[in-house]
């Protein structure tokens, strides 16, 4: 991939995350998203698809029911995205939670119990 198609898909991604985040909390009406952000858009080199890496505040059945609020919003969201960005054809969407924020959390749980442990000796 040239260094320019790579900024391109930079700046798409971008383009996206920010479009999507101002729809969720100003457009989208459905409770299930209301505790969720985007965290990462990935999208592919030929522009076609875009990967929505998003997190979410609560549990499992928060990330369950916000992906599924999310996939009953795809078109809407889509609709929005082909007026707000410049593109030829609008990405599919396809929405993801983030697991790199729980697995984050987890290593500062172990280094946190690691230095509970150096300080008991």
């Amino acid at each position: 991939m040239t260094n320019g198609a790579h900024h391109r898909r930079e700046r798409v991604a971008a383009a996206i995350k920010q479009s999507l985040a101002e729809a969720l909390t100003k457009r989208v009406k459905d409770p299930r998203v209301e505790l969720t952000s985007i965290s990462r858009v990935e999208v592919t080199s030929d522009l076609s698809h875009a990967t929505i890496l998003i997190s979410v505040l609560g549990g499992d059945d928060e990330r369950k029911a916000a992906l599924e609020g999310l996939e009953s919003a795809r078109g809407f969201l889509r609709s929005l995205l082909a007026k707000t960005l410049s593109l030829r054809t609008v990405p599919e969407l396809h929405f993801m939670y983030d697991r790199g924020i729980d697995h984050a959390a987890r290593m500062f749980e172990v280094l946190d119990q690691m230095k509970q442990e150096e300080g008991s000796n």
